[in-house]
């Protein structure tokens, strides 16, 4: 058996890229938080999600309890699997995993920042700290709603470059996860409507719009700009955007997806 390892800190979006950087690199099943997972599907384990505190999370994502380990080995077997995916938060972990399966040493290390832009990552970070949600790479059918006694929901498939299928998410809030900083829509309206102010060449601001639909957030900006236009109006809206792209990441730690801007016209 061919082993891979995937690693990085808790909340980096190891889980929602999972599926698909296996698919790229043909590798046959993944182990992730105690799971075996083979074509999109759990075929045996139990996820340290269900787990009630961290201590017996972390017990139950590295296999301490001998059934649970007997289990994913035989499945292993049985599914005569030639190339595996070990997902870890860090590379002591994930070797920590093949010795106590007993299986071959890992051949290759990846890490998170090899397969998600910075920008991804910053984003899977703020929603686990500010949402508490963490990504199953399973279907949903395949969770068990009396585990998880807050939040559940579907998430999204998962796809090939070429729109192939490749499998589901489940989106749930374990009961160990606790610490949730909640942030009023009103804060980044008050700091998009300080931003725009501050900015030399608007006259007025019209309206403001932020849209936050999981990964993805979008602003848009309608305003009147100040007369005369004698400077690069092109170059000055780069520089509002990227402005807003600073400051956002000062204060949220993410830079939105995309930032529309209208210019309604000159005052």
């Amino acid at each position: 058996m061919i082993v891979h390892s995937l690693s990085g800190p808790s909340g980096t979006g190891k889980s929602t890229s999972a599926i698909q950087f296996a698919h790229e690199k043909q590798i046959e099943a993944i182990i992730d938080d105690g799971l075996l997972i083979i074509n999109g599907v759990k075929v045996a384990g139990t996820s340290a999600k269900f787990e009630k505190n961290t201590i017996t999370a972390v017990r139950r994502a590295i296999f301490q309890e001998d059934e649970h380990k007997q289990q994913v080995l035989d499945a292993l077997k049985a599914h005569e699997v030639k190339s595996l995916l070990i997902i870890g938060t860090s590379d002591k972990m994930t070797k920590k995993i093949t010795k106590r399966l007993e299986i071959e040493p890992i051949a290759q290390y990846h890490r998170i920042e090899d397969i998600r832009s910075e920008r991804e990552i910053q984003m899977a970070k703020f929603i686990r700290s500010t949402q508490g949600k963490h990504v199953m790479p399973i279907p949903f059918k395949q969770v068990e709603q009396n585990f998880f006694k807050r939040f559940i929901q579907r998430g999204f498939d998962i796809l090939s470059k070429n729109k192939e299928k490749l499998g589901e998410t489940t989106i749930v809030q374990p009961d160990f996860h606790h610490q949730v900083i909640d942030i009023s829509k009103n804060v980044y309206f008050d700091l998009l409507k300080y931003i725009l102010e501050q900015y030399g060449v608007i006259a007025k601001i019209d309206s403001i719009q932020f849209t936050m639909k999981g990964y993805s957030q979008t602003i848009h900006l309608s305003f009147y700009v100040s007369s005369p236009v004698n400077y690069d109006l092109m170059e000055k809206m780069r520089g509002l955007q990227q402005l807003i792209c600073e400051q956002f990441r000062q204060h949220f730690e993410f830079e939105p997806s995309a930032i529309e801007i209208q210019i309604k016209g000159i005052i």
